[in-house]
């Protein structure tokens, strides 16, 4: 339990971290039931149903990691007021399953990359660019996911932390830490970067020798591309945090209570900015979004100009 100074900046790091992930929260659940619609009932090409299903993959994602985190703030906030004590199985529980979760959510940045190299780099792979293999995709990569995260059970890798009131990986428990960091942001985020690097290389080799159709359409994937690095460099700039504080301890054995909270707030920044980064990213994505903007406008000026015809008919009537 935290006491003193320590609970005051506790509180603050709490609320500030509870305010970001909310605001994450509900803005992909609102992306997220956008590009279901659209999905669902539009008329897109396979290619562009493709990227949309891939994106409401990693929204879908951020939404869970992100209402968990939110949750896990709320116990926060009313531990260190009310003293209130949330150690039970469920808690166990919801803390293999929130690793889970931010592992999902590295994964579906893997996969969105892995399907930019293959339309690009190998346009002719029909299994690869199929819808079937990104739905079924998730799923083996969820097993595979559960499989290895398994392994820090008997090291009793999720434990309830007294300082910070839920359950997660304890930052004294080194085996646990290394193997969570390694398979659920380490591996992920080189694979993501390796896989558009590769791409960028191929873009630029490639730039001078094709007709200027071609041409023009791999520079805006390179333009694609550049952005999407962009948002990886910062998701892993904003964990390094958590990479510090583990380095920290593993050398010194020094380990600060508020810790954890430090770790979490980056991270829920990064999510919050990185829901409306990726609208701006994606063409696909920013026209669906883009247009439904439109229509919500074209609805409000009519509603108005209905509005105002109506009062005028009235005002003439009297």
């Amino acid at each position: 339990m935290l006491e003193g100074k320590n609970k005051l900046i506790g509180l603050v790091l709490t609320s500030i971290t509870f305010a970001f992930a909310i605001s994450a929260t509900i803005i992909s659940l609102i992306v997220s039931i956008t590009l279901i619609y659209n999905w669902c009932r539009a008329r897109i090409q396979q290619n562009e149903k493709i990227t949309i299903y891939l994106c409401i993959h990693i929204y879908l994602s951020i939404f869970t990691s992100t209402s968990m985190t939110s949750a896990t703030n709320i116990q926060t906030l009313f531990g260190d007021l009310l003293g209130q004590s949330f150690d039970s199985p469920w808690c166990i529980f919801s803390g293999y399953f929130a690793l889970l979760q931010v592992s999902t959510m590295y994964v579906s940045f893997v996969n969105q990359a892995f399907y930019r190299l293959v339309r690009i780099l190998y346009p002719q792979s029909q299994y690869f660019r199929s819808i079937k293999f990104y739905i079924i995709l998730p799923i083996v990569e969820y097993i595979c996911t559960i499989g290895i995260q398994c392994v820090i059970i008997p090291w009793n890798g999720v434990i309830y932390l007294i300082n910070d009131y839920f359950c997660y990986v304890s930052f004294t428990n080194i085996p646990a830490l290394i193997w969570t960091a390694i398979f659920a942001y380490l591996v992920p985020c080189s694979c993501t970067l390796m896989i558009y690097l590769r791409i960028t290389m191929f873009l630029r080799n490639q730039a001078n020798n094709l007709a200027a159709v071609t041409r023009q359409r791999q520079r805006r994937d390179f333009l694609i591309v550049q952005r999407i690095l962009i948002i990886m460099t910062l998701l892993i700039t904003l964990g390094m945090p958590t990479m510090f504080f583990i380095l920290r301890f593993a050398v010194t054995g020094d380990y600060h209570p508020l810790t954890l909270r430090v770790s979490c707030l980056p991270v829920a920044i990064s999510m919050a900015s990185l829901n409306i980064v990726l609208i701006f990213s994606i063409p696909q994505l920013k026209s669906i979004i883009r247009k439904l903007l439109t229509q919500n406008q074209v609805v409000a000026i009519s509603a108005r100009v209905i509005t105002r015809m109506q009062m005028r008919t009235i005002h003439a009537n009297n």
